[in-house]
């Protein structure tokens, strides 16, 4: 699609630099002392799963799994708001890129993405893979990415719930974004095009980081926002593939984007120095807070979200894997961050308990610290990221089951949440604990650990991790108040087999059986 308009300028493909100057000089965010480019998303900080739709075109309706994370949009309501975006755009200056989904050149997907914002445009170029001499992009796109902050939807005329929306269409290969400056949405609309579309080739798109170590060991990273994917496969002992989304195909795992897109709250030298030193010109600050004068940025205010976020190339990255795809995972770790204090910090898990823990998704998060302690809530998200998975959870979990067969990989549960007690009471797992935990998986010293298993989650946990205290290894050992760990480990474990209630009629018994169990 080329964009013909009656006025406007289309901007094609432009530089770092320029689409920078072009951000400046239509304020749509300064520079911060380090030369990174600050921004902010207004109204949405965050993705707008609600306002996320699917078009119910012929060819697709009986594939997608629908429900509450997929919801249909008629295709007379895409195509009003497909007509209303070109009306649109003829009126005001547009930005097009054009990049690739995939790192491993066989599977690459193209896709050309068009902005109304600078910044946006400016985003996409560092998150998808980018075109080089000796990898150009010629020919049509695969899928056209159409994302416009200003034009809005309205709910009574065009079938949506808000003035918000997300609009996949699988079978004219458009996505229209409208209503919301978050630039994550964008990101996420190429991730559930490839969930739709690589199971249907026998690959298996996953929401998780990637690393290999000096041997060609690669590790995977799964778990939700939050949990610890982009820090703890940032190791300066092993190279990064990749920080959030990748593709196990019959050669090995290949990252599907081509830079990061990481949680900066709270961000550090000490604790995250490889993504410290990321942040840099051309990288996109999402509404960090910076000093006016000083342009100094305060990572640990969270005055406009606590989403705050870093985009920038994978080569930023001091050693980032240049390769883009690599052979197949040895590890497989399952990350979560649990604030009931009660899931052991590392765990090894048997087949039937990894299948169990990917289709339940768990982790946790907090309805609020303004005022005093709350409880945790429980948060299930099937195969780690459900808001982004078109298809049904057991698809992909048969995809993971004969990979894990096939392959011989070794599976770990990490918590790097809360011990000694829930959220307000005990204490966050010390990072320095959780790498050393990180280390002892990859290579290779829990494999053949002397294990004892949890008497209520039944996971088998080692007797010792080298430099992690014993006392914390069995979570009930950290507690002064035994018998409000009982309390907080029965009150989870409920949870946990009321949310997999759905799947048991249709896994194996051996997964049905691999949950926790209360006598």
């Amino acid at each position: 699609m080329r964009l013909l308009q009656d006025t406007g300028v289309v901007h094609d493909n432009l530089s770092v630099p320029s689409l920078i100057e072009l951000a400046l000089a239509r304020n749509e965010g300064r520079l911060t002392s380090t030369g990174a480019l600050q921004v902010l998303t207004g109204k949405y900080s965050g993705r707008s799963p609600k306002d996320k739709y699917i078009v119910d075109e012929p060819g697709i309706t009986n594939s997608i799994h629908w429900g509450s994370v997929n919801r249909p949009i008629s295709e007379a309501h895409f195509l009003r708001m497909y007509e209303k975006a070109q009306n649109y755009m003829n009126s005001r200056d547009v930005f097009v890129f054009d990049g690739f989904a995939g790192g491993d050149r066989e599977y690459q997907m193209k896709f050309r993405v068009v902005t109304e914002l600078a910044w946006h445009n400016l985003f996409m170029h560092q998150l998808l893979v980018r075109p080089t001499a000796d990898n150009p992009f010629t020919g049509q796109p695969d899928f056209t990415i159409i994302d416009l902050p200003g034009l809005k939807a309205d709910p009574a005329i065009d079938g949506t719930s808000s003035e918000t929306f997300i609009l996949i269409s699988f079978e004219r290969k458009i996505v229209l974004i409208g209503g919301t400056m978050y630039a994550g949405e964008m990101k996420k609309s190429v991730f559930s095009i490839l969930n739709g579309l690589m199971p249907m080739k026998d690959m298996f798109p996953m929401h998780c980081s990637a690393n290999i170590g000096e041997k060609g060991d690669v590790a995977l990273f799964f778990g939700l926002s939050g949990t610890g994917k982009t820090t703890l496969s940032a190791d300066p002992a092993r190279q990064l593939i990749g920080d959030d989304e990748h593709v196990w195909s019959d050669k090995g795992v290949y990252n599907i984007e081509g830079g990061c897109y990481a949680k900066c709250i709270g961000l550090s030298a000490e604790k995250e120095p490889m993504i410290w030193d990321a942040i840099k010109y051309g990288t996109v600050l999402e509404n960090v807070v910076v000093d006016s004068v000083s342009r100094i940025t305060d990572y640990d205010d969270n005055s406009y979200t606590e989403n705050t976020r870093a985009a920038y190339p994978l080569d930023y990255i001091p050693n980032a894997f240049a390769g883009g795809a690599a052979g197949h995972p040895n590890t497989i770790v399952f990350l979560t961050a649990d604030a009931f204090g009660v899931l052991p910090p590392v765990a090894k898990l048997t087949k039937p308990q990894a299948i169990y823990h990917f289709l339940s998704g768990y982790t946790s998060k907090l309805a609020g610290t303004e005022r005093g302690v709350t409880d945790p809530e429980a948060t299930f998200s099937a195969c780690f990221g459900e808001p982004f998975l078109p298809l049904n959870p057991g698809v992909y979990a048969d995809l993971l089951s004969d990979r894990i067969t096939r392959h011989n990989v070794d599976i770990y549960l990490i918590n790097t949440g809360w011990i000694g007690g829930p959220y307000g009471i005990g204490e966050r797992i010390n990072l320095r604990y959780t790498r050393a935990m990180v280390t002892a998986a990859l290579d290779g010293t829990l494999k053949n650990a002397s294990y004892a298993k949890d008497p209520v989650f039944g996971l088998p946990i080692p007797d010792s991790v080298p430099g992690v205290p014993v006392d914390i290894l069995q979570p009930i050992n950290a507690w002064d108040d035994k018998s409000n760990y009982m309390v907080q480990a029965r009150k989870l474990a409920l949870l946990f087999n009321h949310n997999f209630e759905k799947f048991i009629s249709v896994v194996p018994e051996d997964i049905a059986m691999a949950g926790p169990v209360l006598t």
